[in-house]
C-alpha cells in the first residue's frame, strides 16, 4: 500500500506516513517556513485516509518539525519563528519577588569571540560523528543579559557542513544562530540531548563572565541532531545562574 521499503512495516500506519513526510523534509522537498500539501493531497499521495495523515501531522507537530496555523495550513517549522526561538535556550531570568508567573524571555545580546577551523579533539569528533582527521569549526561566544555576561558557549560543528562560516558572518546575522544554520547552510536542528552539572569557574572563564574564580556555574553539554538522528553540533555552555535559572518543562 505504501511504497516505502525503508519504513518498518510493523510500525503503525500513521508513523509510516510521518516517516515519509520526514524524508521529504530531509530531502528539501519542503523548506523551512514553507507550507506542506494539505491533508487531502497528502492522503491521495500516500493512498491512505485523511485521518491517518492528520495523526501523522499531529505527531510531527508535537516533535516541532511542523507547525499548524489556524486557517492557513501546516508549515515546516523554522528556527526563525518567534515561537521556536527559545526552544533550545532554557536560561530564564528569575521572577520578580512575589510574582506568580515565570519571567518572560528577554532578548540576549551576543559577542562572538572567535570561529576557528581545526582538527577536533577525539571526544568532540566522536560526539558529532567526524571520522579521523576531519576538520571541525570551533565557535566561542558570550551571551549577555542587560549588558551582563551570563553564558559562555563553546560550539563545535563539522566544518564540511558549514563552509564559509566566520565570526564576521555570525556577528552580522541578526536572527538566532540556528536560523542561520538552517537558512544559509541547509542544516536544521530538530532535537537535542543535554547533560547538566555544577562546576566551579576557572580563572579564564571567570574573567569572561565577570565572576569570581571558583564561583558556581551550571555546565550544560548539548548534542544537537538534524534529520535522521545525525549529530551536527556539540555545544558546551557555562551559565552564571546568579540571577537566572535553567527552566525545563516535563510532560
Amino acid at each position: 500500500m505504501i511504497p516505502a521499503p525503508q519504513v518498518p512495516q510493523f510500525s503503525p500506519l500513521y508513523r509510516q506516513i510521518a516517516s515519509l513526510i520526514t524524508q521529504g523534509l530531509q530531502a528539501g522537498e519542503w523548506k523551512p517556513g514553507e507550507a506542506i500539501p494539505n491533508e487531502f493531497d497528502l492522503a491521495a499521495r500516500y493512498k491512505v485516509s485523511q485521518g491517518t495523515v492528520r495523526k501523522a501531522i499531529d505527531e510531527l507537530a508535537a516533535s516541532n518539525l511542523l507547525v499548524r496555523r489556524q486557517g492557513k495550513g501546516t508549515y515546516v517549522a523554522t528556527h526563525a519563528e518567534q515561537t521556536t526561538q527559545f526552544r533550545f535556550l532554557r536560561l530564564a531570568p528569575d521572577p520578580a519577588p512575589g510574582a506568580t508567573q515565570p519571567a518572560p524571555h528577554e532578548p540576549l545580546s551576543r559577542r562572538f569571540l572567535d570561529c576557528r577551523r581545526q582538527r577536533a579533539p577525539a571526544a568532540v569528533a566522536h560526539a558529532i560523528g567526524l571520522a579521523g582527521g576531519e576538520a571541525a569549526l570551533q565557535v566561542r561566544r558570550l551571551l549577555y543579559f542587560r549588558g551582563r555576561p551570563v553564558v559562555l558557549d563553546e560550539i563545535w560543528l563539522p566544518a564540511a557542513l558549514f563552509e564559509g562560516l566566520t565570526s564576521t558572518r555570525l556577528s552580522a546575522y541578526q536572527g538566532p544562530m540556528y536560523a542561520l544554520f538552517e537558512s544559509e547552510f541547509g542544516v536544521r536542528m530538530v532535537r537535542a540531548e543535554e547533560q547538566i552539572r555544577a562546576v566551579a569557574a576557572e580563572a579564564g572563564v571567570a574573567e569572561l563572565l565577570n565572576v569570581a574564580p571558583g564561583a558556581p556555574l551550571l555546565s550544560v553539554e548539548r548534542v544537537a541532531y538534524t534529520y535522521g538522528d545525525r549529530p551536527v553540533e556539540l555545544r558546551r555552555g557555562l551559565y552564571d545562574t546568579a540571577t537566572h535559572h535553567y527552566r525545563n518543562q516535563l510532560g
